[in-house]
């Protein structure tokens, strides 16, 4: 079912991403679950608030608690109004406005079978493990997905038991490969070849395929999914298809995603056989040693009724002593496992475990969340089983003291708030800036604004604006906390002056974000999906947005087309003497321009494209024209019963009526009545249609002065009224993606190319990045967890830790950053975050002054001075000329030429350096010249 349809199910455009991550199928199937999450604690809140925001069913919450104190830490939806209710039905009312369309319910009775018997999901939060074993017996023998999930201090522990035989539908993210089909061979096996080479080897033996718009070998359509034998040569085996029809042309080849099944062990079995989420040997021992530690909190406080006090070291040593006394844990054989318990891990978590953080309960609430999600969604694989998440990265080093723990005893709420607003200012203050951050606001956010900031957090949408924003704190010394997601996936990095590496984007995600098409390709010769997306987009650009600018541009200056460029003319040419020769002035009008255009771009334009290149043209290398990945296309027949043909129409007779202000329509049967009775344009009522760029060029070559004549008569009726409305390409707006997505759809028919869905379509084209409410969070209090560090004294290098993830996959990586790169020349040496600093001076220095001081700073004779934010360089800058400037002052020769003066604010020119009698090109520390 196409996302146009969903409308009756889903709210779009509150789902819109999520539909990106997750598919209609699973969408719905998370709309009819039912979970029960216990305990609404700081991890629970979490779990809670993610559930909401994604669209479960039904979410019963159970918590009779009363709120306390300590609650307020990192439960997010409780407040001091709150204090002695119960967690529950305190967070029940907020839970409700995330989403009206989730049933927020509360259950204040005890947990029993028959109540466990009514969910899909049962999660457990902040609970004891008696409770834990009790309702973990319970689930796992009546098939209910069961998870636990929990938080100390820095330290984070998740359990799922989803029964001995759950099946996954879709195990990972990524879309079934498709690829085109270039020929099938009958026989046995019958050796499929794939337009482009590249898409032989993403397949593998084994795979199931299924078949799609072949035309000849039409047995294949639809059929039983087939398994494929790679050949060396990038062939496909398909399977016998001696006695099917000889093949033709077209068609396309979709890969079938495998379900796999999942066995889980019941909590009491994996309590002594841990099967931990680990991705190395060591990560695996630490995360045995945490298992051990979780389990010896328990036993505490079931011996003392209490956890152990804040970073009382009494209580820790119990602790350890505890975690030893433990069974030995098992492999998965049942072997005992001879590990050595990690006593100073044990310890620290001891230590620091009562505390209840907010970015740890964003993390594990992330991750648990999502794992309700592929219970219920039966799409992608769960946890196997047990993930256990630590920041203990964030305490003091091993060599300095821990904390006192008098300091760490519970105090009044008013004495901790009066204390911590002393240290901060008398109040605190949040201003809301809405003007972009890039060159072009250099003067809001310049010298002062940054040197009133004490570092950066940034979750930025574009590689771009991460690199610029990355080399504004390089530029001002400033740590920056970087964070980004997409899908399932999730990264938190740090980077802090003189300590780590600097901020650089990946290559291949940077690269992609500025891949472009050659357009040629795009106008005349796709191969690709992504081809015809882009030629459906340009499409509307010229016929929406630049034709209706380039008319109202002729209404100011009707005498000339010479301040119009070869694309603008010719997108004119098409409009003002196309199907209609004045402007349209009812429905009926725009119904048949949209006709003509459909006409123009799917039958005519195709017909006239092969007669200057035959299908069996054959170049004087003897290869045929139509071969590789240029596909010979084949012109379509209007069709007003087919919904992406009368789809075309509609959208684009909509958005043509927006244009020239005239009323739409939406009734789709009355727009097929209407298409019954007009006449299909002639072609030559059509602005000529150019098959190459050459052709394009030469046609422009040839407008001469009759035929400027004629446009210019033509336009001068088009520009009597109003001016037009240019139309700019909104991903919301439903006529614009419809236009997009059925011109892209009938491209893709025209050359046999596997088309894009109505929601590919929307998320390539209006560059929607696929999001999820738990990545977000996840990475939201990675982000935290690096924060306490950046805001504290002074941390080496060891502390710091880059964080990635996959929720999809279950892949959890943390690492300490790089250092900084040391560049070195002669005996020069420095990072990325040096600089060369000169003050001005009273008077003012000389360039002579200032290229001395910059040669006693680094004992190297500088030449000149290169182009930089001050750009002392020009057409008429040389080094030969530098010695008639050296008495000049140094912001004269900047005014003079860059013709600009400081900005107010302004605190330092930057300048570039480059050095005498060297051609290696180097790249020096950047001189600041303060002002």
């Amino acid at each position: 079912m196409d996302v146009l349809e969903t409308s009756k199910l889903l709210d779009e455009e509150l789902y819109s991403r999520q539909l990106y991550v997750l598919g209609l199928p699973a969408m719905q199937r998370i709309q009819r679950a039912k979970v029960l999450l216990s305990g609404l604690q700081g991890v629970g809140a979490e779990v809670a608030k993610n559930l909401v925001l994604m669209g479960v069913g039904s979410l019963t919450l159970h918590d009779p608690h009363p709120t306390c104190w300590s609650d307020l830490s990192a439960q997010f939806f409780l407040s001091e109004q709150d204090l002695g209710r119960s967690r529950a039905e305190a967070s029940q009312e907020l839970l409700a406005k995330l989403s009206g369309a989730v049933q927020v319910c509360i259950h204040t009775g005890d947990i029993t079978e028959d109540l466990l018997l009514d969910f899909q999901v049962v999660v457990l939060t902040a609970s004891e493990l008696q409770e834990q074993l009790k309702v973990g017996t319970i689930c796992h023998k009546h098939g209910v997905c069961f998870l636990v999930a929990d938080t100390r201090g820095l330290v984070g522990q998740l359990f799922c038991d989803f029964g001995e035989d759950f099946t996954v539908q879709d195990p990972t993210e990524a879309e079934p490969l498709v690829a085109a089909i270039q020929h099938i061979s009958q026989g046995s096996p019958g050796i499929l070849t794939l337009r482009e080479e590249a898409d032989a080897h993403r397949f593998n033996n084994g795979d199931l395929v299924t078949f799609s718009g072949i035309e000849g070998m039409v047995e294949l359509n639809g059929c039983a999914p087939r398994p494929l034998h790679v050949q060396r040569d990038g062939t496909l085996e398909i399977g016998d298809t001696t006695t099917f029809s000889h093949y033709l042309r077209g068609g396309a080849v979709t890969e079938v995603k495998r379900p796999k099944t999942v066995s889980h062990e019941p909590l009491d079995t994996a309590l002594f056989q841990p099967r931990v989420v680990a991705q190395s040997p060591q990560e695996v021992h630490r995360a045995h040693c945490l298992h051990q530690a979780f389990h010896a909190l328990h036993k505490f406080q079931q011996l003392h009724g209490r956890p152990p006090k804040p970073w009382d070291p009494v209580d820790a040593e119990m602790v350890v002593d505890l975690a030893q006394a433990l069974e030995s844990l098992k492999g998965t054989e049942g072997e005992p496992l001879e590990e050595q318990l990690d006593k100073a891990l044990v310890r620290r978590v001891a230590l620091s475990s009562a505390g209840g953080l907010s970015p740890m309960a964003a993390v594990l609430g992330a991750v648990a969340a999502q794992e309700v999600l592929k219970a219920v969604s039966k799409k992608f694989m769960p946890l196997d089983q047990w993930l256990y998440f630590d920041a203990l990265d964030c305490l003091p080093e091993d060599e300095e003291p821990f904390p006192n723990p008098e300091d760490y005893a519970p105090r009044p709420k008013a004495e901790v708030a009066a204390e911590a607003a002393r240290r901060l200012n008398s109040d605190l203050q949040v201003t809301p800036l809405t003007y972009q951050l890039d060159l072009t606001t250099e003067h809001i956010y310049g010298d002062n604004f940054f040197s009133s900031v004490d570092g950066v957090a940034a979750a930025l949408d574009s590689f771009q604006a991460r690199r610029y924003v990355a080399a504004r704190c390089t530029h001002y010394l400033k740590p920056l906390l970087e964070a980004g997601t997409k899908g399932t996936l999730g990264s938190a990095c740090v980077f802090i002056p003189h300590v780590t590496e600097d901020y650089r984007a990946p290559a291949s995600a940077a690269a992609s974000e500025d891949a472009s098409y050659p357009v040629c390709t795009v106008r005349h010769f796709p191969s690709t999906t992504e081809h015809t997306l882009q030629w459906a987009r340009d499409e509307f650009e010229g016929l929406f947005h630049l034709s209706a600018e380039t008319v109202n541009c002729h209404q100011q200056a009707l005498t000339s087309l010479a301040h119009l460029d070869e694309s603008q003319v010719l997108t004119v040419q098409q409009v003002v003497l196309g199907v209609l020769r004045q402007r349209p002035q009812t429905w009926r009008d725009c119904v048949l321009w949209a006709l003509g255009q459909w006409q123009l771009c799917f039958h005519y334009g195709i017909t006239q494209l092969l007669s200057r290149f035959p299908p069996d043209k054959v170049l004087e290398n003897g290869t045929l024209f139509w071969s590789g990945p240029k596909q010979c296309p084949r012109p379509l027949e209007f069709d007003a019963s087919q919904d992406t043909h009368l789809l075309y129409v509609l959208a684009a007779a909509n958005l043509y009526a927006q244009m020239h202000g005239l009323p739409g329509s939406r009734d789709q049967t009355a727009l097929r009545r209407l298409l019954k009775l007009l006449p299909l344009p002639d072609p030559q009522d059509f602005a000529p249609i150019f098959s190459s760029d050459l052709e394009l060029a030469s046609a422009y070559a040839e407008f001469g002065p009759e035929q400027s004549k004629q446009l210019h008569e033509a336009l001068e009726i088009w520009t009597v009224g109003p001016p037009l409305e240019p139309l700019t390409f909104e991903k919301d707006n439903d006529f614009h993606v419809d236009f997009v997505a059925a011109a892209a759809s009938l491209r893709a028919q025209n050359y046999g190319i596997p088309p894009a869905d109505r929601t590919k379509t929307k998320r390539i084209v209006g560059q929607i990045t696929p999001a999820i409410a738990t990545t977000t969070a996840a990475v939201a209090g990675l982000v935290g967890l690096e924060l306490y560090k950046v805001v504290g004294s002074p941390r080496p290098r060891s502390a710091f830790r880059h964080s990635y993830l996959n929720l999809a996959e279950n892949y959890f990586s943390r690492w300490v950053p790089h250092a900084p790169a040391i560049q070195k020349f002669h005996h020069w040496k420095w990072t990325c975050w040096d600089r060369l600093e000169v003050p001005a001076g009273q008077p003012e220095r000389t360039l002579e002054s200032l290229l001395a001081h910059v040669q006693k700073l680094n004992g190297l004779r500088v030449r000149m001075l290169l182009h930089g934010k001050a750009l002392l360089y020009s057409a008429g800058w040389s080094p030969e000329k530098q010695d008639q400037h050296l008495s000049r002052r140094v912001t004269d020769l900047v005014l003079e030429v860059t013709r600009q003066v400081p900005k107010p604010g302004q605190r330092v020119l930057v300048l570039e350096l480059s050095y005498e009698g060297e051609k290696e090109d180097v790249t020096f520390p950047p001189l600041h010249y303060k002002l």
